[in-house]
């Protein structure tokens, strides 16, 4: 790496069925040089693919919104808020499960087959749901749903990742947020009939089975994960697919720093908590556009301090000092400022950022605790939300939350580094541990 001290590596490689190709390609590494851009346009069919599992969490995110009360009216548990509640977080439950494993059946399985995997029991789940007569079938079907929905996300963020070329990773990486609010979109433009038609509701159950089936489908043609492929050993098979995802100008570049970053891997663990201190961790349209111009950091530090603007909004809005005409323009204004500002970095951003800093064996791990965290977090914000806001009132509620986003800038400011434009080799290179 330019500029740093690279650590001499005495221990012996651990893969041996690799050897071979690594001592080759480590005796070329100083005469391979980069060709020039590899094509997006051969790697983009692969990961419009994967990003149909975001789009399915989208959909069946939002799927009983305009449908719950016709929902509730079929099945008999209308006027019943618990179990409407159940109807709608149940899904949040599965989530967590599905996230919990995700690591382990992508680094197990593979990328591909656990993104075919995640769509199983959302196809499982969906007809489930749609076909129930009862409460109970209702909510086994989204605890099915919600496995896959937290499966999904999560490997297609990783396979994204690891499939594109560096230049265009943000880029490609944006893609999965944008398919999750195109897939919640549908979900509402599906339901805008189920007031007026009787039974519609389970029409839009039974419409998410075509896109997982798709999902399930063409994974099958898509390419697996290079990187994965390397770190089980199967290293003619990494070289093939790289040469179907880049092309073959530019295969043993890839290759050569692949191997380069498989060799920092023997120079001693990565410690988890040596990527969260020091020099070592240094609207989605939008920012799919200025993701691999602004970078990472940049785009977090806008969209965290704009999110504490729009809180601030809130609590002028909640506050008695405007008149009622005022308030509601201060508050509707700080919404679309929220959704706005969350969208540009907040949303999109964090998932990609943790796929590209986490070194490749603990990557798909590390992922899986992370987007667990993410849903028992998401899971208590959505349940205790409406209580405290009846309990303390929305200005201290709005403070909070806030607060929260600015200590989010201080720590984006102080701790996160920049990735664009590196590839996942540099980045882990760079925030290997110096002895």
């Amino acid at each position: 790496m330019r500029g740093r001290h690279i650590v001499e590596i005495s221990s012996m490689y651990k893969r041996a069925a690799s050897k071979d190709h690594i001592n080759a390609y480590g005796k070329q590494e100083n005469s391979v040089r980069y060709t020039g851009y590899p094509s997006w346009r051969r790697s983009l069919p692969h990961v419009v693919v994967a990003t149909l599992a975001s789009f399915l969490f989208g959909y069946h995110l939002g799927v009983v919104n305009e449908t719950l009360e016709s929902i509730s009216l079929d099945l008999a548990f209308s006027g019943s808020t618990l179990a409407e509640g159940l109807v709608v977080s149940t899904c949040l439950g599965g989530a967590f499960l599905g996230s919990l494993f995700s690591g382990w059946i992508a680094d197990g399985v593979g990328r591909r087959r656990a993104l075919q995997l995640c769509a199983l029991p959302m196809i499982i789940g969906a007809s489930m749901s749609a076909a129930t007569k009862n409460l109970w079938g209702m909510l086994l079907g989204r605890l099915f749903v919600g496995t896959g929905m937290g499966l999904g996300p999560a490997v297609a963020a990783l396979y994204v990742s690891e499939v594109s070329p560096s230049y265009v990773r943000g880029t490609f990486g944006s893609f999965t947020q944008i398919s999750s609010c195109l897939g919640l979109l549908g979900s509402l433009f599906m339901g805008l009939q189920a007031k007026g038609i009787m039974g519609w509701w389970r029409a839009c159950f039974w419409v998410s089975v075509i896109p997982a089936a798709l999902l399930a489908l063409l994974m099958e043609f898509s390419a697996e994960s290079p990187h994965w492929l390397f770190k089980s050993g199967r290293t003619a098979e990494a070289e093939a697919e790289f040469e179907k995802l880049l092309g073959g100008a530019d295969v043993k570049y890839a290759y050569a720093e692949l191997s380069k970053s498989a060799r920092g891997d023997d120079a001693g663990a990565v410690k988890l908590s040596e990527l969260f201190h020091g020099r070592h961790f240094k609207g989605s349209m939008v920012a799919m556009i200025l993701m691999d111009k602004l970078g990472r950091r940049v785009l977090l530090l806008g969209s965290f301090s704009g999110m504490v603007v729009s809180m601030g909004l809130q609590v002028v809005g909640a506050s008695s000092f405007p008149s009622s005409t005022e308030a509601f323009y201060l508050s509707a204004g700080g919404m679309l400022l929220f959704v706005l500002t969350f969208s540009l970095g907040a949303g999109p951003v964090p998932s990609l950022l943790l796929s590209e800093i986490f070194p490749s064996r603990i990557r798909a791990k590390a992922m899986a605790f992370c987007m667990s965290v993410h849903w028992v977090i998401n899971f208590f914000v959505g349940l205790l939300f409406l209580p405290l806001l009846e309990q303390i009132g929305a200005q201290i509620l709005y403070t909070t939350f806030g607060a929260f986003c600015l200590i989010s800038v201080v720590f984006v400011k102080r701790n996160v580094v920049e990735t664009k434009g590196k590839s996942l080799q540099e980045i882990e290179m760079a925030l290997l541990p110096v002895e």
